[in-house]
């Protein structure tokens, strides 16, 4: 882990795309602020292991088949599914 010190209005840059800056010092709270890409998330560590947790268990979680919604050589007469089936051309 690299341990920097940096005072009020001063920053760090990660990776020449994210920006982090101290912003506020109230009391012992030191107030951050993050400019990164839209494609970079951007989360506090109990959220972002919220967020985890979440996809872990949604990836492991079983649920029942999921049902045939086509099926190929279905019978003359049987219901169609196509929404556009009996429309004139």
């Amino acid at each position: 882990m690299l341990i920097l010190s940096r005072k009020l209005n001063e920053s760090i840059v990660i990776d020449g795309r994210i920006t982090v800056k101290v912003v506020r010092i109230e009391g012992e709270v030191i107030k951050l602020g993050i400019a990164a890409p839209a494609d970079v998330p951007v989360h506090r560590q109990e959220v972002y292991e919220e967020i985890r947790q979440s996809n872990e268990a949604a990836v492991t979680r079983r649920s029942g088949a999921v049902p045939r919604l086509f099926t190929k050589g279905v019978a003359p007469g049987a219901p169609t599914l196509d929404p556009l089936a009996g429309l004139p051309a």
